[in-house]
């Protein structure tokens, strides 16, 4: 099975967020991105509201659940109070936890599960009770030790932290490294029972490679090398193109 692509919208949102208007539309060009084949949408609504507003959730909720129903959901963030109230209040398919500072830029590392063990199995258990499935970010190192960690505090899926391959762009040695590395850590996350994602910084030109060396993986999130490519292609063409990288056939 080919990897599925989740479109993230915060890069759009930021962009709308510059001025005082209703445009770019978060949810018209998430309409964009699923009428062209996308699996669904992702969104990470930090406190400060930089890019996603908590006023967007609702509305990208309506939208898949009236035009594309066979579409998900996917809300990641840390899971401080006030975040787990906005993903009972909005359902998503998946919650995709990650271990950021509010200040952070962007995600830039995956769980310390040893550090966090206790704290992520009572997390991941009032998740479960709400019918959500759990996604934790968790870095590209094949340490089994942490992933049987992730497993054992109710993971049902890691989404592995790819920025150090994207970082790789113009080093073809290190990119085939990195990427094998990341092929063994999902090698052991998928003997574990647990199923894969990976995001951050992948594009067309990466992802093909990253296919190869993780032939199972389920899913994909990708925001900024996606919408940088829509300023040139449009979004539903490079839906099209990033669908292709991900191993789907796309007439």
């Amino acid at each position: 099975m080919a990897a599925l692509l989740s479109v993230n919208l915060n890069a759009i949102a930021m962009l709308r967020n510059r001025r005082d208007l209703p445009w770019p539309s978060v949810t018209g060009i998430g309409r964009i991105a699923l009428a062209a084949g996308a699996s669904g949408l992702t969104v990470h609504p930090r406190p400060d509201q930089r890019h996603i507003r908590f006023s967007d959730l609702a509305p990208i909720r309506e939208l898949i659940d009236a035009e594309f129903p066979h579409a998900e959901f996917n809300i990641e963030g840390y899971p401080s109070a006030d975040f787990l109230e906005l993903v009972a209040e909005h359902r998503p398919e998946q919650v995709t936890l990650v271990p950021d500072d509010p200040a952070q830029a962007t995600s830039d590392h995956g769980w310390d599960f040893r550090a966090h063990r206790a704290m992520l199995t009572d997390v991941c258990s009032r998740l479960h009770d709400e019918g959500f499935r759990v996604s934790l970010f968790a870095d590209g190192v094949p340490d089994r030790e942490a992933l049987e960690i992730a497993r054992a505090v109710g993971a049902d899926r890691i989404e592995l932290y790819t920025g150090p391959y994207g970082g790789t762009h113009a080093d073809e040695a290190a990119a085939e490294r990195i990427a094998g590395e990341l092929g063994r850590t999902a090698e052991i996350a998928g003997a574990l029972g647990l199923g894969v994602n990976a995001g951050h910084d992948l594009t067309v030109d990466n992802l093909p490679r990253l296919v190869r060396h993780i032939q199972a993986l389920a899913e994909v999130s990708i925001g900024h090398g996606l919408t940088a490519d829509a300023l040139e292609y449009g979004m539903a063409e490079t839906v099209r193109r990033f669908r292709r990288a991900c191993g789907q056939t796309v007439d």
